[in-house]
């Protein structure tokens, strides 16, 4: 098993408001639980943390660890977005989900053996000026190693 740090830098947020919510912050989900929160009116967004990668028996990439989410083949990361009340209880009203399967293993495999950082870099607002949310994959999201 390999440790990579992978950082996801988010620009374009949303704002503060949407719809009915104020106080929209986003983070990245951890478990259960989302962690790192962002006002959604901030110049930009930065989460890092500890993604583990192994190799199936298949020889394909696999990924682990608290942040990463979804069965075998499937799994991807959360962007969690959601409103903070004044005592700071966070209450999610919806999620992005940025996909580690469709990330080409030559730039894993990169940013392991190099002790570098996986980038992910994503606007954070959707096409209708809300914030994003679905199914993120390129070129909605670019995958880089950064030093």
């Amino acid at each position: 098993m390999m440790t990579l740090t992978v950082r996801i830098r988010g620009d374009r947020l949303p704002g503060s408001r949407f719809g009915e919510h104020k106080a929209v912050h986003v983070g990245v989900q951890r478990g259960r639980e989302v962690v790192n929160l962002i006002p959604g009116d901030a110049d930009g967004a930065m989460f890092e943390f500890p993604v583990q990668v192994v190799r199936t028996e298949s020889g394909e990439l696999d990924y682990r660890g608290p942040f990463v989410h979804g069965r075998r083949g499937e799994r991807f990361l959360y962007l969690s977005w959601g409103e903070v009340a004044a005592d700071g209880t966070f209450t999610m009203f919806r999620r992005a989900k940025l996909h580690l399967s469709v990330i080409a293993p030559g730039i894993v495999e990169a940013a392991i053996e190099s002790g570098s950082t996986l980038e992910g870099s994503v606007g954070l607002t959707d096409g209708r000026g809300g914030p994003l949310c679905a199914s993120v994959r390129p070129p909605t999201i670019s995958w880089q190693v950064s030093g």
